[in-house]
């Protein structure tokens, strides 16, 4: 027994409950449809952000936990739409590299790498026979990157070796994708492919990587040695650094150290700001957080409606319950029944109510989820527990919320009134 409610009333009262729902259930679906509504909003939603949460925690890790990015203009950032002052920045140079590397003692090895992108104008093209790629990405870069980006690991091959970089050989690696298309039925490293007219002896095929959300990734990339990039393509001037922390060296002391090695090395005046960037993977994590941020706010409004809607709906028919049900008050108060025990009844139901909408809810989300898992696979939606739990605790809540008023108003009746109401 718990507040005047035994196993035998709370059974009664919840199967009243669903009497009441099937006897009304056009009644009960558009008072629950709110409920659901806002349910599914967020079960769905929630389920697409954790599996797309857990892509990008992977994407930053392959990218290197233990790196750090020396660029000339911010991450994501458009040049054409930079000041002045930022635009006209001094490239960063092939040397810098070995630079920090002397400079820093946190620094572990420091590489240097280009890339080259002419979708909009002059496009590359990769060609093997009557096969051929255009939209593609081209890099320059040294043996150490595939050590700095874990991303760009070798599935087939190799990677680009000392000797490679040394003599500026015409070697390449290339994407899953890039290979797929070139030697459809044949294994690719030993064979020649030309690249604008030049050919290369492919070398390595790195492992598949679709990029986030189906976009470029390393499937379109096209590797050479950073002196061959340089050679056949002097007009591309763009430098990244990627350097890595020693073991046991926090990324912001190697951070520091980079940015005085830098502000030394580009002579930037005491008081002035960088010329340079430096970035971490983590811009992924931080880029990403503000995009989820705007999304959940946004359906935080949507999934507020729909419960409010939906509460005032279960706060309508209990009150119309409360009513119909009048005469049946007053019996049961004449039996003995106290004020606590009319109230448990209604709010029992309102709370019945209105977790049926959030299974409902909870059901209809998991199936979005699904259906999002199916058809759109580089967006991993998963639902979980927690999600799940909360879905439930939310529906019971709006239960309880606007099913308080009707319950209070039924225990107050006054018997002798019920008893003559007809």
């Amino acid at each position: 027994m718990l507040g005047g409610l035994n196993h035998a009333t709370l059974r009664q009262n919840i199967s009243i409950a669903l009497d009441t729902l099937r006897a009304r259930k056009v009644r009960s679906a558009l008072t629950i449809l709110g409920i659901v509504i806002g349910v599914t909003s967020v079960i769905a939603v929630a389920s697409v952000i954790d599996g797309l949460n857990g892509v990008i925690s992977e994407r930053v890790a392959k990218l290197g936990s233990n790196s750090l990015f020396v660029l000339r203009f911010p991450t994501g950032a458009n040049p054409n739409r930079l000041p002045e002052k930022i635009r006209t920045r001094k490239y960063l140079r092939d040397d810098d590299a070995k630079y920090l590397e002397d400079a820093c003692p946190g620094v572990d090895y420091a590489t240097v790498f280009a890339q080259r992108i002419n979708f909009n104008e002059q496009s590359d093209e990769m060609r093997r026979g009557d096969n051929h790629i255009e939209r593609f990405f081209l890099r320059g870069a040294q043996p150490q990157y595939i050590k700095a980006l874990p991303l760009f690991a070798i599935e087939e091959g190799r990677f680009i070796s000392e000797y490679d970089e040394e003599h500026a050989r015409d070697v390449i690696v290339v994407g899953r994708a890039i290979a797929d298309t070139l030697f459809p039925h044949g294994n690719p490293i030993g064979q020649e492919v030309r690249v604008n007219g030049r050919t290369y002896e492919v070398i390595g095929v790195f492992e598949p990587d679709q990029g986030l959300f189906s976009g470029f990734g390393v499937d379109q990339i096209a590797t050479v040695p950073l002196s061959n990039f340089r050679k056949n393509h002097p007009e591309v001037k763009e430098r990244w650094i990627a350097a890595v922390a020693k073991d046991g060296v926090a990324m912001q002391t190697m951070q520091d150290q980079i940015e005085d090695a830098m502000r030394r090395r580009r002579r930037v005046p005491h008081h002035a700001e960088n010329d340079f960037e430096i970035s971490s993977p983590d811009f992924l994590s931080s880029l990403w957080n503000q995009l989820t941020g705007a999304l959940v706010l946004l359906t935080g409004i949507i999934s507020s409606i729909g419960l409010l809607v939906g509460g005032i709906g279960v706060m309508n028919i209990m009150l119309i319950s409360v009513t119909e049900r009048t005469s049946e008050i007053g019996v049961r108060k004449a039996l003995g029944a106290r004020k606590i025990d009319i109230r448990l009844q209604f709010l029992i139901e309102a709370v019945v109510l209105s977790l049926v909408g959030g299974v409902i809810g909870i059901i209809c989300g998991a199936g979005i989820a699904f259906l999002v898992r199916t058809f759109i696979p580089a967006v991993p939606a998963v639902v979980s527990p927690l999600w799940v739990a909360l879905g439930v605790s939310i529906s019971v809540g709006v239960g309880l919320f606007f099913g308080y008023y009707p319950a209070t108003r039924a225990a107050n009746l006054d018997p002798i009134v019920c008893l003559r109401y007809e």
